[in-house]
């Protein structure tokens, strides 16, 4: 802490105080190589211009998918049919705990994607489906996020039809099957996520409800004719 205190202090006379910018081209390129090697400058410091490096990153991916993805594209227009439109500012890049890619708000309405979470623009787009199943389920069928067994249904569906569950996706993550793997991934990733909402008492509750609406929920893959 002492060291840094006074890596800190030693520099300040070479560098603008935190609260200006730069105002020359290379002052903000001085500033940048800083930053990078993280020489002169704080590890808040550090931190915050990555968290801004991250979302601007997020926001421009986020926006290529949302007009040139057809998936995305796809699930957007039906939405907009079910009478849910999701405009851009609907869908936010920000910081998140490392628990998680990506998260759906029923009230207003919104989608959150994890700034720097992301490994590839295929699993941004995979996530972004996933919640946007979600948005489509509670728009258009009118989930009962406090019902395991509308959660349960809405996460078969949602892990099923984002491309989560995809073969590559779970060699990644460490399972590896050549029988029914799938629906297997389906299950165990429902099950998990049902197990973490606040009205669900153990993971068995969350197995049970899963399982009792496996059927009529992993074959329904409205608004897509079939596992895209």
């Amino acid at each position: 802490m002492d060291d840094s205190s006074e890596k800190s202090s030693s520099s300040s006379s070479s560098l603008p105080e935190s609260s200006s910018q730069p105002t020359t081209a290379f002052e903000r390129w001085r500033r940048k190589a800083m930053l990078v090697t993280g020489l002169g400058v704080t590890e808040e410091e550090r931190l915050a211009d990555l968290r801004i490096h991250q979302t601007r990153n997020c926001e421009k991916t986020k926006n290529y998918l949302m007009n040139y993805s057809p998936a995305v594209v796809f699930m957007l227009q039906h939405l907009k049919n079910s009478g849910c439109p999701v405009p851009p500012q609907n869908v936010l890049c920000a910081p998140c705990d490392w628990t998680r890619a990506g998260g759906f708000s029923p009230d207003p309405g919104a989608v959150v994607l994890c700034s720097g979470h992301f490994f590839s623009q295929k699993h941004m787009e995979h996530t972004l489906m996933h919640e946007l199943v979600h948005m489509y389920d509670h728009c258009k069928f009118k989930v009962d996020w406090n019902d395991l067994r509308h959660h349960a249904c809405s996460e078969i569906r949602a892990n099923s039809l984002s491309g989560d569950c995809r073969y590559t996706r779970e060699l990644r993550r460490g399972f590896a099957s050549f029988s029914k793997q799938h629906q297997a991934c389906v299950r165990r990733r429902a099950a998990i996520s049902v197990a973490a909402n606040p009205a669900c008492p153990d993971v068995a509750a969350a197995e049970k409800a899963v399982n009792e609406v496996w059927d009529s929920c992993f074959s329904d893959t409205r608004p897509f004719d079939e596992i895209y």
